[in-house]
């Protein structure tokens, strides 16, 4: 028999889960323990720095529930604790030990949904509105050059005297260095280098200079022609670029 569900109550409009307590000794007491800490969590993004006890009346359950998430979270550097409010009124000194207040880190923060891709649309769309296309084709380009330059650092000099099959997979593991989980495929009268990841693939597939930006760098660091057939920006499974090992070497 499946263990009974638990109701579930959206706290306000944070996104954060209320899930109601399960008898122990059972799965569901895992799921409630993750619950438990996404809702201190939640709580402390929400509505700010709290104590244990502050945290207690906000959320409606125990201060040993509320330590104990706290625990978990601290372990995992998601919380830090100090005796001091980060900010706001200093509490009155009383007799005893002070009551520890809590915060998320960074790493904390960083669990919760941002939307890091609006805010680089609307910037890229406010640089083409004062500036118009030039202006974007000139950030598109600058952040293919600054790319360019942690490819050559990786490859090093002596990569240039390598085959051109060699130096193709250079390249595919040094952009996944740089996060772009890149591989070689064979291709028709050369090779292509397959990109399974995209930073900026939000953003690329409304301004696709940024795509032509970075086919070009890749043609530089190359030196040869290079074709770009398929990216993630326009909903393909991965950014293709062809290399046809059979042209000549262009200058780079």
């Amino acid at each position: 028999m499946e263990p009974r569900r638990a109701p579930v109550h959206v706290l306000r409009n944070n996104g954060v889960v209320k899930i109601a307590e399960a008898p122990s000794g059972t799965h569901s007491e895992a799921v409630t323990d993750r619950a438990g800490r996404h809702r201190v969590a939640g709580s402390l993004l929400a509505e700010g720095p709290a104590t244990a006890s502050d945290l207690a009346v906000r959320l409606g359950i125990s201060a040993t529930a509320v330590r104990r998430h706290l625990d978990s979270l601290m372990a995992d550097g998601l919380v830090e604790a100090s005796e001091r409010p980060p900010y706001g009124p200093q509490p009155v000194r009383r007799r005893g030990r002070p009551a520890k207040t809590f915060s998320l880190t960074e790493d904390g923060r960083s669990q919760f949904p941002a939307d890091y891709d609006e805010l680089a649309n609307a910037a890229m769309a406010f640089v083409r509105t004062m500036g118009g296309p030039a202006a974007v084709t000139a950030f598109a380009e600058s952040r293919a050059v600054e790319l360019e330059g942690q490819l050559r650092a990786l490859l090093g000099p002596g990569w240039r005297e390598a085959s051109p099959q060699e130096q193709t997979a250079g390249m595919a593991q040094a952009l996944s260095a740089l996060g772009f989980a890149a591989s070689v495929e064979p291709a028709p009268a050369g090779v292509q280098i397959c990109q399974h990841h995209c930073p900026v693939s939000h953003v690329a597939g409304q301004f696709p200079e940024l795509c032509e930006a970075e086919t070009e760098a890749f043609a530089r660091v190359l030196g040869r022609h290079v074709q770009r057939l398929a990216t993630i920006a326009h909903g393909d499974g991965v950014c293709t670029t062809v290399i046809p090992l059979t042209t000549e070497r262009t200058s780079a």
